[in-house]
């Protein structure tokens, strides 16, 4: 899944710093959860912030990050996004999530299928227009495509609110692994400021959104996800909404550098120095 949109493997022995402090953030929520270290993606293109577990177990899990996480997040938030994805990989999460992907794709399916025998039964066949009337292909077609809009819309309904409600539960296990609940509040913070926010590029959203950290589309029916206020408020019950009107309008000027944030607070080489990027 993690190929499949666009993410690089991270190697074990990466001298880049900043793929190293993501390994190395890998490792230690690994060590802290009691979780194997899963295979590591970069998913190069997506300027959002966002991250996401896949895998049937946590003997096989993978864990990708976007570019915009790697690039706008801090050690400390970097590591509260990973240990949020580390809860869905021992809490079972990534199972459900699969199995849902499959569930919407075969209910689908019938929606295509369905189009498929209303063009052969309007288009194919006999040459002899009197035989139509005969053709059970157009019906059959209705039939599924009514069918597969029907299951589709269900399924979205429950895809949601499945995945709301382990959200919750990953944010908390996130600050277990951690210790502390300034990172991962942090991060969601920079969703709600930044513009790109944790929105995706991929034509694939409707399949993986369920699966990522943050809301992948910027505004959707079906959200995956609870409001990010509540997410933050719930880690910081006197935050005021408020405060992510000021933070937008500061980083518009200037967006953050994870990097930069990391030197400032002597937690990367060359602590005050400039980001190297």
């Amino acid at each position: 899944m993690a190929r499949d949109l666009g993410g690089v493997l991270v190697p074990e022995d990466t001298s880049d710093l900043r793929l190293r402090r993501l390994r190395n953030v890998v490792e230690e929520v690994a060590l802290a959860s009691g979780v194997p270290v899963p295979e590591v993606y970069v998913l190069e293109d997506e300027q959002g912030i966002n991250a996401f577990a896949a895998g049937w177990s946590p003997a096989d899990a993978a864990i990708a990050v976007t570019r915009g996480a790697l690039d706008r997040l801090n050690r400390d938030e970097l590591q509260g996004v990973i240990a949020h994805e580390f809860s869905h990989v021992l809490n079972g999460d990534m199972r459900i999530n699969i199995r849902l992907i499959g569930l919407l794709f075969g209910i689908l399916f019938l929606a295509v299928m369905g189009r498929t025998f209303l063009y052969a039964g309007a288009f194919g066949g006999g040459r002899d227009r009197r035989d139509q009337g005969s053709n059970p292909l157009p019906l059959i077609g209705i039939a599924l495509v009514v069918a597969g809009s029907v299951g589709v819309f269900a399924g979205r309904l429950i895809q949601a609110s499945v995945s709301r409600q382990r959200e919750y539960l990953a944010d908390a296990s996130a600050v277990q692994f951690t210790r502390q609940t300034s990172g991962l509040a942090g991060a969601l913070k920079k969703i709600g400021g930044l513009e790109t926010g944790s929105r995706l590029r991929t034509p694939k959203l409707d399949e993986v959104g369920h699966l990522m950290f943050g809301e992948a589309r910027a505004h959707s029916l079906f959200a995956t996800h609870p409001p990010l206020v509540k997410r933050i408020q719930a880690l910081e019950p006197g935050f005021d909404p408020a405060e992510l009107d000021a933070l937008a309008q500061r980083w518009r000027a200037a967006p953050p550098s994870g990097m930069a944030e990391d030197a400032a607070m002597g937690l990367a080489p060359g602590a005050g120095a400039p980001d190297p990027r």
